[in-house]
């Protein structure tokens, strides 16, 4: 099967040349997301790590919406965070909140010197699509 590249109508807007999500046979990789409101793309970044990792996660719902898929799909996680000491666990209380207990992708959190547009969080997925 040849690769679907998905732009999500309604999606967050781009910060740079890329796909929102790319699909092959079932598996849905999911671009990074950052804490921006794709219905104010120019609004100011929510303020706090919580706040960002809520639009972070919100913006990859869009994302797996837009492509008939939800948060339960996703199998992996890779999160960075610019503040790592300070924002580890504040990040880990707000984003377990978005699966259940006994149902969390795996997931690897690296500490960065910096994101795109100032951000404190981004996370990117890897989704599953149900086999029939």
């Amino acid at each position: 099967m040849s690769p679907l590249f998905h732009m999500i109508q309604g999606g967050p807007r781009p910060v740079a040349p890329f796909s929102h999500a790319v699909e092959a046979d079932g598996w849905v990789m999911l671009t990074g997301q950052m804490p921006t409101d794709p219905a104010a793309p120019d609004a100011p970044l929510p303020q706090g790590i919580a706040a960002q990792t809520r639009r972070v996660m919100q913006n990859l719902g869009i994302v797996l919406n837009g492509v008939g898929l939800d948060l339960s799909h996703i199998v992996q996680c890779r999160c960075y965070l610019t503040e790592f000491d300070r924002d580890y666990a504040v990040f880990n209380d707000t984003y377990a909140g978005f699966f259940p207990a006994d149902r969390r992708p795996a997931r690897t959190t690296i500490g960065v010197t910096g994101l795109a547009v100032g951000a404190l969080v981004e996370v990117d997925a890897l989704a599953r699509r149900p086999v029939s």
